[in-house]
Formats: structure tokens, C-alpha cells, sequence
């Protein structure tokens, strides 16, 4: 029980971060409560949340890169 308590609050003390780093922190939160559901593997769905959410938030960077391009081609 005393783990379930530390994660949370170690999650909100790296709340400072960059979107990336904040995509991984959701998706291995996500992960990890679908990781423990599935079978008790609350680790490697951490592991794949962050993946997953780190691409994301990745993609999502690009994005809005690539319309603040198109709508200011001065730049």
C-alpha cells in the first residue's frame, strides 16, 4: 500500500518537465494501473506507457512545429 502512495507523489514532484518527458510520466502512470489490472504487471506496462507516451508527445511537438510553419511562412 505504502508504494501506491510514493509513486503518486514522486510523479508530482517531476511535475516540472518537458512535454516529452511529461508524456512518458502519463503513460507509464496509465500503464501501470492497466499493467497491474491485466495480471500484476505493473512494470512493464509502465515501461510500455512511457514508450508510448513519450512518442506522443513527440508527435504532437511536430505538429504544432509544422502549423506554426505553414500559418507564418516568414520564418
Amino acid at each position: 500500500m505504502r508504494k501506491f502512495l510514493i509513486i503518486p507523489a514522486v510523479c508530482v514532484g517531476l511535475g516540472i518537465a518537458t512535454s516529452a518527458q511529461a508524456g512518458c510520466l502519463t503513460g507509464a502512470a496509465a500503464g501501470a494501473v492497466v499493467g497491474h489490472v491485466a495480471g500484476h504487471h505493473a512494470l512493464l506496462g509502465a515501461a510500455a506507457g512511457c514508450a508510448v507516451g513519450h512518442h506522443a508527445a513527440k508527435e504532437k511537438q511536430a505538429n504544432r512545429a509544422n502549423e506554426n510553419n505553414q500559418n507564418n511562412p516568414n520564418k
